[in-house]
């Protein structure tokens, strides 16, 4: 006899409906990550390791697990609302700020490390935010399961914000 989940894997609420789009999801967010990392150069030598920061800038090797179990969340939160159905005109509105929010992301790391210019990685990260917030509302009113994924992500890019800002001050 064939189960009606077939195909479904559970995921601690019900089931999965579509693993391949969460797994999709999840790959495209961390693509993002994945593309900012080609410019993002921290190490001893580099402009960032020779640039001034405060004294609560995170050490170097927090950077990559906390992005990347960001994008995952991300990730996940994007499948809740993909899954709400793309024939709604508030999910295709959603998903179409998901993905400004997302290209923004990647474009910080050129303006902060690519041009190393902290000035123009304040000015984006602050229009980041401000997408970051109207895709969490937006997401807040289809599933708010998806909103509240979202917060990690909304937290970490405040702190960055501010990081950002404390090191244009110092280093402009």
């Amino acid at each position: 006899m064939e189960s009606q989940h077939e195909g479904r894997v559970p995921d601690g609420t019900g089931w999965i409906r579509s693993p391949l789009k969460l797994l999709a999801a999840v790959i495209i967010c961390n693509m993002a990550g994945i593309i900012g990392s080609f410019v993002t150069v921290t190490g001893e030598g580099s402009w960032y390791a020779a640039i001034q920061k405060p004294p609560f800038n995170p050490p170097g090797f927090v950077f990559a697990p906390v992005w990347t179990t960001l994008f995952v969340l991300m990730g996940i939160s994007l499948y809740l609302i993909w899954m709400e159905g793309m024939e709604r005109r508030e999910v295709r509105v959603a998903i179409a700020l998901f993905a400004v929010q997302l290209i923004l992301n990647t474009i910080w790391s050129f303006l902060f490390f690519g041009l190393q210019s902290p000035f123009l990685g304040l000015v984006e990260i602050i229009i980041l935010w401000i997408f970051i917030v109207a895709t969490t509302v937006a997401f807040y009113r289809i599933n708010k399961k998806a909103a509240y994924l979202m917060v990690p992500y909304l937290a970490w890019v405040t702190f960055a914000a501010f990081l950002t800002y404390n090191i244009w001050l110092l280093n402009g």
